[in-house]
């Protein structure tokens, strides 16, 4: 079975996705339509759940006797970004696929259908999995923020809540995938670029209301603290660290503010990104300081809640020699973007990356900027066949190429190193002593 010949079905349901984005731990239509396709390609096998929406589906070992045999995850992602200026955004969400996580799903079903219906799997050096992650994108924070109250998850981000469940247990190495914005002269794949990591403050700002005309005087403004909070963090940048990526972008994300009240409290949200993990906590505190003092300098209190996000993603450079490998191998795709450093687009994929080794491949067939209102794909016989093929050329070898010896941390490991720099969620740590019986009191 041909990547041409699936070609329609394909495309198809990667634009039945895009006109139907939902937002994570919400994709119940999208895992539907995912689930439906590997039913049909399966031959059989079985699809697993996890979480609200993730999808697991693992192909037979082709030589089950071999103990030092690996297996190769093939991840995508489900939901889509807010993104409400996009003119096909969701009107009652804002939900859309300015991503491209929907050309993920549809990658990484092409190649599950190609390597099944063909029997090419058998020929990989490897064995290997496809998992369907949801939530990726950290947004829709109240509503998450209600599931975790309710006890159906822990993490807010996909992949540490599948990391939790045990999905990747099994798994020695990832492979996740992911678009480029911005139109390309030429058919374009990219490899080796590292990711941001960040935290999210949430800054509740706490003044005394009354009468904006008539007795100003007695109030304490908590919108003046907020503004106070965000200059004072535009005006700190001049001490951040230029090296590592330090990103942050303040919003108010609702307000109870009225013109003839003194408002007396103001929310703001803002991420804190950078790549180096032990800056990232120092910039954190420093965040901290800012808000407590801008509050307290207009008579007000400062109440701040901060959310682990993701960690930093550092790719894995000897897998990632199977790209290069097929990349060579491959006359359709002209252009190898080829370790351009990191930039300050964080994912869960560094999360993973840190108890196994990972790569994303990254690739291009999109016009627009990522997460904006003009993403858009205009080359879609790259992304679903071009793509598809060099990642299948890639994973068959892919053995070849793993790190040796090869790294792994427990997630024992990772609640404690998430712990070191901000809170964790106590669901979390409860699954941490059930995996690790020595960390039980």
């Amino acid at each position: 079975m041909s990547f041409e010949h699936l070609y329609p079905e394909v495309h198809a349901l990667v634009t039945e996705l895009w006109e139907h984005p939902e937002l994570g731990y919400c994709e119940h239509r999208t895992a539907r339509v995912v689930e439906q396709f590997l039913l049909r390609h399966g031959d059989g096998l079985a699809v697993e759940h996890f979480s609200t929406t993730g999808l697991k589906v693992s192909l037979p070992s082709a030589a089950p006797e071999d103990r030092d045999r690996r297996r190769i995850a093939v991840v995508a992602e489900l939901d889509a970004v807010i993104s409400p200026a996009h003119p096909e955004s969701d009107p009652a969400t804002g939900a859309v696929h300015a991503c491209g996580h929907h050309t993920q799903v549809g990658i990484a079903l092409a190649v599950f259908a190609q390597l099944v219906g063909t029997g090419t799997w058998k020929q990989a050096d490897v064995d290997l999995s496809f998992v369907f992650v949801p939530a990726e994108e950290f947004v829709d924070l109240t509503h998450r923020a209600q599931l975790r109250q309710d006890g159906t998850i822990t993490w807010f981000g996909g992949k540490p809540e599948a990391m939790m469940l045990g999905v990747f247990d099994d798994i020695d190495a990832a492979v996740c995938l992911h678009a480029i914005g911005g139109l390309q002269r030429e058919p374009t794949i990219e490899i080796d670029c590292d990711l941001a990591g960040f935290l999210y403050k949430t800054v509740e700002f706490e003044g005394t209301a009354s009468h904006a005309g008539l007795d100003p005087f007695s109030g304490a403004n908590a919108f003046a603290m907020a503004t106070l909070f965000t200059t004072a963090l535009g005006l700190g940048r001049q001490q951040l660290r230029e090296d590592v990526l330090v990103r942050m972008n303040p919003v108010i994300p609702a307000t109870e503010m009225t013109t003839n009240v003194v408002p007396h409290r103001v929310t703001v949200g803002t991420d804190v990104r950078s790549t180096d993990l032990d800056y990232l906590g120092e910039v954190a505190a420093r965040v901290d300081r800012a808000a407590h003092g801008c509050a307290a300098a207009l008579g007000g209190t400062a109440h701040i809640t901060t959310e682990m996000g993701y960690l930093p993603f550092v790719q894995d450079r000897t897998l990632n020699g199977a790209f290069r490998a097929a990349f060579a191998a491959d006359p359709q795709i002209r252009h190898l973007i080829d370790d351009r450093g990191a930039i300050a687009a964080a994912g869960d994929a560094g999360d993973l990356s840190f108890m196994m080794p990972t790569v994303q491949l990254s690739y291009g067939g999109f016009d627009g900027t990522i997460h904006g209102r003009d993403f858009r794909m205009v080359d879609p016989e790259h992304v679903l066949i071009a793509v598809p093929r060099l990642l299948v050329r890639a994973l068959l070898t892919m053995g070849a190429h793993l790190p040796a010896p090869l790294p792994r941390r427990s997630y024992a490991d990772y609640v404690s190193t998430l712990a070191a720099i901000a809170p964790v969620p106590g669901g979390a740590l409860a699954a941490q002593a059930a995996s690790d019986p020595a960390q039980e009191h």
